[in-house]
């Protein structure tokens, strides 16, 4: 199969995380973090990100050792983005204890010749005006793919819509769907996101699983069953790396999606990035087979 090039851009931080199963403090996240270490297990996809000069060395190397460039990973003088968020005993709704931008707040991507011509761009969640700053500077036409969030539906509508009238596939949850339309009936909903922009809407329902809904018939893939969740961070981010790794080495949309799953369930076993970086090839085959049987 062929092995396409990814641009891979959004946040990357130091996360503080508490769940039921105790709490971590300044763990490697972000949501190009997450994506970025899901898809390089098969593609290693080039990071456009900011950092502080706080940011551990073992970051770096993880980033390094993921990633197939950090030509436009900025190291900025001042403290890395920092999130703090305390998830209820449902394990699903959260609380946001601290956000601290630091050198995020000033972040103004910008690529250099090496990037600008990727086959694929995965816009993971980030300010949308930030995604489009990207999108400009790009000289060819990738293949793009969106993440993005409530926040942004609500503070930030007139972007992320420029954004969406040059994305290819969209993800999505059920309420960001809702609260991005103004519609409660699944069908409708997704035809006015696909006459914003996107042709492919891929709707994230969480524990239980994802569906596409390309122009023509639309289609769902489970849940590989996890016996504890640990923490839930970035899993949705984790999701998005694995399928657009999928895309790049021409998987089909369905399958692309199994290897995102595979890649969430394990993210949500162990606390931050461990579980992806610890899960062997093995381990990784095993679920997209099950899901895929």
């Amino acid at each position: 199969m062929k092995q396409s090039n990814i641009l891979l851009l959004g946040s990357i931080a130091l996360d503080t995380i508490e769940t039921s199963h105790g709490r971590r403090d300044d763990l490697l996240g972000g949501s190009a973090t997450y994506a970025a270490i899901s898809a390089g297990r098969f593609v290693k996809p080039n990071l456009v990100g900011i950092i502080g000069t706080d940011f551990p060395s073992a970051g770096k190397t993880i980033l390094q050792n993921t990633c197939g460039n950090l030509d436009d990973l900025i190291e900025a003088e001042g403290p890395t983005f920092r999130w703090g968020g305390k998830y209820h005993e449902n394990g699903d709704d959260r609380d946001t204890l601290f956000t601290e931008l630091g050198v995020f707040a000033d972040f103004s991507p910008s690529l250099s010749n090496e990037n600008k011509n990727p086959d694929f761009i995965f816009l993971a969640n980030i300010h949308p005006a930030l995604q489009l700053r990207v999108l400009d500077q790009c000289d060819n036409e990738p293949v793009v793919v969106t993440d993005t969030m409530n926040l942004w539906i609500a503070t930030s509508k007139d972007d992320l819509f420029k954004v969406m009238k040059r994305t290819d596939i969209l993800l999505i949850n059920e309420s960001e769907v809702e609260d991005l339309t103004g519609m409660t009936d699944p069908g409708q909903s997704v035809k006015e996101i696909q006459s914003m922009g996107p042709k492919t809407v891929i709707v994230k329902h969480g524990s239980r699983g994802s569906t596409c809904y390309p122009e023509n018939e639309s289609f769902s893939i489970g849940v590989v069953p996890v016996e504890t969740v640990i923490d839930p961070t970035g899993a949705g981010d984790s999701y998005g790396g694995g399928l657009v790794s999928g895309l790049a080495e021409g998987l089909t949309m369905k399958d692309a999606m199994i290897r995102g799953t595979a890649m969430a369930s394990f993210c949500i076993e162990d606390f931050g990035v461990t579980a992806i970086l610890n899960a062997s090839d093995e381990d990784i085959a095993s679920r997209i087979s099950l899901l895929s049987s």
